[in-house]
C-alpha cells in the first residue's frame, strides 16, 4: 500500500526505527534529511528517536537532457560521485560534466544557506548518524552522503528510507551495514510510485519543517528546566 504522503511516510518509518533502536546501541544519535523531500520524512523519525534535526545537503547530478535520471551526486565542495558504468554506457565523462557539477555546487551553497539560517553544521564525530531520504532509486546521493560523512568521522551510519528498489537497498548495505527501508517492491520503478500524494517539496516548506522542529524542542527544554 502507498503512503498517503511524506508526512505519513515519516511517521510509519519512525515506529520502525523505534523498534530497531530498542536492539541497536546507538551514540548521541543525530537525523540528517537529505532535503527537499527527505526533512518531512525526517521530522517524526528525529521525534521518536528524540534526537536533534538537520540536513545534510546533498545534490543529484542528472543525465543531460534527462535532468531526473541520476549520474552522479554531489556534497559540499567535496569530489563527485559518479556512476561509473553509466558514464561509458551514455559515453559521458567527468570533464564533460564539470558545468553541471559547478550548477549543483552553486545550488548547494543556496540551499545550504536558506535552511541554516546562519546556524553551523551539526558535528557529527562519534555519533549514531541517521540519515532519511523519501526514497531510494539509484542511491547516489545517498551514497555521497554517506561517503561524506564518513570521512567528517561519523562513528556510525544508519540510511533509512520509506521506500526504494530492492537492488539499491542490497547495494547500499555496502557503504553501510544499517539500511531500513519499509517498502521495497519487487517492480519498483519510481520513489513516487510509493505515495498517493508526492509533490515538490519547496524551500519554504523545508525551512517550515525545521523551524517546527526546533520550536517544538525549545519548548521541551524550557519545559525541562522548568521542572
Amino acid at each position: 500500500m502507498p503512503f498517503r504522503d511524506r508526512t505519513h511516510a515519516g511517521e510509519e518509518l519512525a515506529l520502525r526505527m523505534l523498534e530497531w533502536a530498542d536492539s541497536s546501541d546507538l551514540v548521541d544519535p543525530v537525523v540528517l534529511a537529505l532535503p527537499r523531500g527527505g526533512v518531512p520524512v525526517a521530522a517524526p523519525v528525529a521525534h521518536a528517536l528524540h534526537a536533534p534535526l538537520d540536513v545534510l545537503v546533498a545534490r543529484k547530478i542528472g543525465v543531460p537532457g534527462r535532468r531526473e535520471t541520476a549520474i552522479g551526486a554531489v556534497v559540499g565542495e567535496e569530489p563527485p560521485l559518479f556512476d561509473r558504468v553509466a558514464l561509458e554506457l551514455l559515453g559521458l565523462s567527468e570533464d564533460g560534466l564539470a558545468s553541471d557539477v559547478a550548477e549543483a555546487r552553486g545550488e548547494l551553497r543556496r540551499r545550504a544557506h536558506a535552511y541554516r539560517t546562519g546556524h553551523p553544521t551539526p558535528p557529527v564525530e562519534n555519533r549514531t548518524v541517521i540519515v532519511v531520504d523519501d526514497g531510494l532509486a539509484t542511491g547516489l546521493t545517498a551514497t555521497a552522503a554517506l561517503m561524506s560523512l564518513r570521512r567528517r568521522g561519523a562513528d556510525r551510519l544508519v540510511l533509512a528510507a520509506p521506500v526504494g528498489s530492492p537492488q539499491t537497498v542490497a547495494d547500499m548495505r555496502g557503504h553501510t551495514g544499517d539500511v531500513i527501508c519499509l517498502e521495497q517492491p519487487a517492480d519498483f520503478r519510481a520513489v513516487s510510485e510509493g505515495y498517493e500524494r508526492f509533490p515538490q517539496v519547496s524551500d519554504a516548506e523545508v525551512m517550515d519543517v525545521l523551524n517546527a522542529f526546533h520550536a517544538q524542542e525549545d519548548r521541551h527544554e524550557r519545559s525541562g528546566r522548568g521542572g
